[in-house]
């Protein structure tokens, strides 16, 4: 009866374990993130500005490929690339293709079976018929491999260049300030936010000593929720008038002065070389 009722409260808590589980990885994936971008690597020595504009190059030439060979073969030089950085090519390969397939798929589920053409089957359903249309299914294996590969090199952009250096890149292309503030100040409200609402499941569960009803859990998670919500609009007034009182006057500046070498230059060069090819190769091919 003891077993029984402590697998019960196991699985009663079960929720309040997993969601302290994911909020520590989340944690530990952007410290991790960080501390990967200060490594030794050949991406962490080029310039963030010239990275900055590597990704932009390459994100263009992904988006106007329509040949799923070619889109293989820049996912293959930013595999190897990956490696000459040293980021982990296991927590690459997953950190993209988890979660994209899922979500690219449900944008274009209607199109595997609007789009007119040939069709792969016909199963009639009362006055439906579910037809798989084959242009569509070609259409979405395009689009899911265009948005993997684009969201690849934005990753590893990440994973190679400190937060702050990516945020002064921005201004260095005249990205205007007001979007580049709000974005520093987003990532770090949710780095901050996810400690307190570890901090919030923690306290939670180390006070609990017997099983709590799903309306008594609905309760606590309505009232955290109300508890972070006003923690967010007094921090971030507070946070405010500290910036103001320190002179902060909406620039975004790291302690490194970087400089443009004749090495960013050359990396950048090759860069836009392969982009270049990328979209040459895509026409000749069939």
């Amino acid at each position: 009866m003891t077993a029984d009722v402590r697998r019960s409260d196991e699985g009663r808590i079960g929720w309040l374990e997993s969601s302290l589980g994911g909020i520590s990885e989340s944690i530990e994936r952007a410290v991790f993130t960080e501390e990967h971008a200060r490594g030794d690597g050949w991406l962490q020595g080029v310039d963030p500005r010239a990275k900055l504009m590597m990704f932009l190059v390459t994100v263009l030439a992904v988006g106007f490929t329509n040949s799923v060979v070619v889109l293989i073969a820049v996912y293959a030089i930013l595999l190897a690339t990956a490696r000459a950085s040293r980021v982990p090519g296991d927590f690459f390969i997953r950190r993209v293709w988890l979660g994209i397939p899922f979500f690219a798929g449900i944008v274009v589920i209607p199109a595997l079976f609007l789009v007119p053409g040939p069709r792969l089957f016909d199963i009639p359903i009362g006055s439906v018929h579910l037809a798989l249309s084959a242009p569509g299914v070609a259409g979405a294996i395009l689009f899911v491999a265009r948005v993997g590969v684009s969201v690849s090199v934005a990753v590893l952009l990440v994973m190679t260049t400190p937060w702050a250096d990516v945020l002064k890149s921005l201004r260095a292309i005249h990205v205007p300030q007001i979007f580049v503030l709000i974005l520093s100040m987003t990532y770090r409200y949710i780095f901050l936010f996810l400690h307190a609402t570890n901090g919030l499941f923690l306290a939670r569960k180390s006070r609990m000593v017997a099983r709590t009803s799903g309306g008594e859990q609905r309760r606590w998670i309505a009232a955290s929720m109300g508890n972070l919500t006003g923690r967010a609009f007094k921090m971030s007034n507070d946070v405010y008038a500290a910036m103001m009182a320190r002179g902060f006057s909406g620039q975004i500046r790291t302690y490194n002065a970087d400089h443009m070498q004749a090495s960013d230059w050359i990396s950048l060069g090759g860069t836009l070389a392969v982009a270049v090819s990328a979209l040459i190769a895509q026409r000749m091919l069939p």
